[in-house]
């Protein structure tokens, strides 16, 4: 039988030294390349730190696979067995100029199903993880449940560029959820977003594409909380596909879905 808690403890302790080593990075020079667009950065850091884990991981469990951003892991054609989808540093542009807001993203999962989550602001040193069934805690602070919610109270996470003029979406479909709603914020971390909706810092988040290794942990802590998680189509989310992304405390979730996002093309 396979030991979680183990598990977790192993990657707790790796993520705290991969937080060390990204923080006295922070004195050298970056070595900064684009990938898909100008603003889809990837530095080494991020490259060492998601070696980093894929080394221990291998050491240690040689059986489970891997998914990183970087693309130093294992090639995924199915989620059978266990596997560890990583994403070294969330919110690279923010890393790369602000030296803050930004995460290291782990999610485990075994057959598709998650069984552990970890969102590690390393700047803040807020480690947000589950292991399912067994709670939520920010360090070792406890989170309380979601409580049920309604668009007129809550603070939504959303990028601004859905509401401006853009090459997605007709900017007007989201503008209503925007002016109902008591606030938006944008943290340019999709990990650090999911972290505070599950911790109740944000009431909802939502982006219109993200991959595994932004949403795999975020899903776990937010569903272990009672949090609802799907597509914005309110579909459910598969861990292998890059997808739209709605999560929210509960009344939040259905509220947006059937009241903001029905004649959208998600």
């Amino acid at each position: 039988m396979t030991n979680w808690i183990d598990i977790d403890t192993y990657a707790k302790a790796w993520m705290k030294e991969a937080g060390e080593r990204i923080k006295e990075s922070f004195s050298s020079k970056l070595t900064i390349q684009t990938k898909s667009h100008q603003n889809d950065l990837v530095t080494n850091i991020d490259k060492g730190t998601e070696q980093f884990f894929i080394e221990k991981i291998h050491e240690k469990y040689p059986d489970h696979r891997i998914l990183g951003e970087e693309g130093f892991g294992d090639t995924l054609n199915d989620v059978k067995g266990i596997v560890w989808i990583i994403d070294p540093i969330d919110g690279t542009m923010n890393f790369i100029h602000q030296q803050r807001n930004f995460a290291i993203s782990i999610g485990i999962y075994e057959d598709g199903i998650g069984k552990i989550g970890l969102i590690y602001d390393v700047v803040h040193d807020e480690l947000y993880h589950t292991v399912k069934g067994n709670g939520a805690f920010i360090n070792d602070l406890k989170l309380p449940p979601l409580t049920t919610g309604k668009v007129k109270d809550a603070i939504i996470g959303m990028n601004a560029t859905w509401v401006t003029a853009n090459k997605r979406i007709d900017p007007s479909l989201l503008s209503p959820l925007v002016k109902d709603a008591r606030g938006t914020r944008s943290y340019g971390s999709a990990a650090i977003e999911m972290a505070y909706v599950a911790s109740g810092r944000l009431d909802a988040y939502l982006s219109l594409r993200l991959a595994p290794w932004d949403y795999g942990a975020g899903i776990i802590l937010i569903e272990e909380l009672g949090g609802v998680t799907s597509t914005m189509k309110g579909e459910k989310m598969k861990i292998v596909d890059q997808t739209s992304v709605l999560v929210a405390r509960p009344g939040v979730h259905e509220e947006i879905l059937h009241n903001y996002l029905k004649s959208g093309n998600w």
